[in-house]
């Protein structure tokens, strides 16, 4: 199809998923140049800011991977009708959020910036490109994103592929240097199988070629919801396992050990937790059941809809735990909550357990401390009015936002961790505890500790997996 090697690729997204992609491929791949382009101008100052501390994303090693490659094959631009111009392949990387209107609102994909993507490619393309699906959609979306270019750019030929990314926030420069697998699927007749091999020619710059998997078109697509179906399926299954302990006096870590040690079942994604987060699992879930409904599967849909609610009940029977815990009011009381982001070494706070922990709490009158060392108070505002738990004005009352967990946790009533942060497990935690109110409690997601069990605390923090 396009007869000759990638030389120049552009992104069109510049987020938690194509930042760190495109930066690690300029990496491993100085002969390509690599554009990432995005509509939204304070995103890209961001990314070409000289301090790279104000990256937009946070991951472990990003910053030095853009520092080493910016200027040179790596680039950040708001010029996409010129990125789209100059690339031979461009990847799509744009949001594609659950939709909250119209059909299939709160469970199916809205696909609006996806379709945009396709029409101002066809739009600026003067010769043959290969389109890559690096955004989660579902299956059969490249259907869709082939009639718009093919209606759209009769003199131009293009290609559409599916390379999902399997990244978890916090690890994805570790999961773009070292994937467990990476997955190309597309048609295949012959533009399509060599469509596929340029691409799999690109990663197998630093990716051994057993691990790239080549697939179908439709496979690539739905493997991507299943994966993470699964994944979430397993936390939610330990947890409704953790209710039952309570009740029972059984240890669910114990329960862990001994069916993580089945080989058919494995250990991983098996810590009891307030439940799991991220822009990924539950939207991709959601996703899962609109598309049974659609195919007319109930009975799949309603399997895949209880590892949701499952997840909620989770959150909802923690606050209440903490609730319970003082005497059945918290109203006035001060909450310290360490942690909002969903999960350790990331900014990233979507569906994040903290934002429905904080917010029920604060519907209970309670005072809200907050300690995290990546997220912003103005993210967290933004987060709870998002979530419905009133607006700027009334949640700025009652949410405080400390630069420390020590002074977010002096004179609590209670303190929540939600978030595993290393450096939670290093507190002086005795220290903490003597400085609450009395009675004090301390939930970890697993237990109520008190001062007899605190050094429990940096091994019970719990692990709510990979999103």
């Amino acid at each position: 199809m396009l007869g000759k090697k990638i030389t120049s690729i552009c992104c069109i997204g510049a987020g938690y998923v194509g930042g760190p992609t495109m930066a690690v491929i300029a990496q491993k791949c100085p002969h390509i140049r690599v554009n990432v382009v995005d509509v939204n101008p304070q995103r890209i100052a961001d990314w070409n800011s000289d301090n790279l501390d104000e990256l937009p994303i946070y991951e472990p090693g990003l910053a030095d991977i853009v520092k080493s490659t910016r200027g040179k094959n790596l680039f950040f631009s708001t010029d996409v009708s010129k990125g789209i111009a100059d690339a031979q392949m461009i990847f799509i990387s744009v949001n594609t959020p659950t939709k909250t209107y119209g059909v299939g609102k709160g469970m199916a994909a809205d696909l609006k910036y996806v379709e945009l993507c396709a029409r101002q490619i066809a739009d600026e393309a003067k010769e043959n490109k290969i389109v890559v699906e690096k955004s989660t959609l579902p299956v059969r979306t490249a259907q869709s994103i082939k009639t718009i270019l093919e209606a759209n750019s009769s003199d131009v030929k293009f290609q559409v592929l599916s390379n999902p990314e399997f990244l978890a926030e916090g690890t994805a420069v570790e999961d773009l240097l070292e994937p467990d697998r990476v997955l190309i699927g597309g048609d295949q007749d012959e533009d399509g199988l060599e469509a596929i091999e340029l691409l799999s020619e690109v990663y197998a710059n630093w990716v051994p070629r057993e691990r790239i998997v080549q697939t179908k078109l439709w496979s690539s697509e739905l493997s991507k919801l299943t994966a993470n179906a699964f994944l979430a399926q397993r936390i939610s299954s330990i947890n409704s396992i953790s209710a039952l302990c309570e009740k029972t006096g059984a240890d669910v870590d114990e329960i862990a050990r001994a069916i993580g040690a089945d080989s058919r079942i494995g250990s991983k994604f098996l810590k009891a937790s307030v439940g799991f987060g991220g822009s990924c699992f539950q939207k991709d879930i959601l996703n899962l059941v609109y598309l049974s409904h659609h195919f007319g599967l109930p009975e799949v849909a309603d399997y895949w809809e209880q590892v949701i609610k499952i997840n909620d009940y989770q959150k909802h029977r923690f606050s209440k735990q903490i609730i319970d815990a003082l005497f059945n009011t918290v109203s006035g009381k001060k909450i310290a909550i360490l942690g909002w982001a969903f999960k350790k070494d990331t900014n990233d706070t979507r569906e994040s357990a903290a934002i429905y922990i904080s917010g029920q709490l604060m519907q209970d009158q309670a005072e809200i401390h907050v300690y995290d060392p990546k997220v912003t108070k103005h993210q967290m505002i933004k987060d709870l009015v998002y979530a419905g738990y009133g607006n700027e004005e009334s949640i700025s009352e009652k949410l405080f936002v400390h630069e420390d967990a020590y002074s977010a946790s002096d004179k609590a009533h209670a303190i929540a961790v939600i978030t595993e942060w290393d450096e939670f497990k290093t507190l002086d935690w005795t220290t903490i505890y003597d400085r609450m109110l009395k009675p004090a409690f301390v939930f970890d997601g697993r237990n109520i500790l008190d001062r007899s069990n605190l050094t429990e605390i940096g091994f019970d923090l719990r692990s709510i997996g990979k999103g």
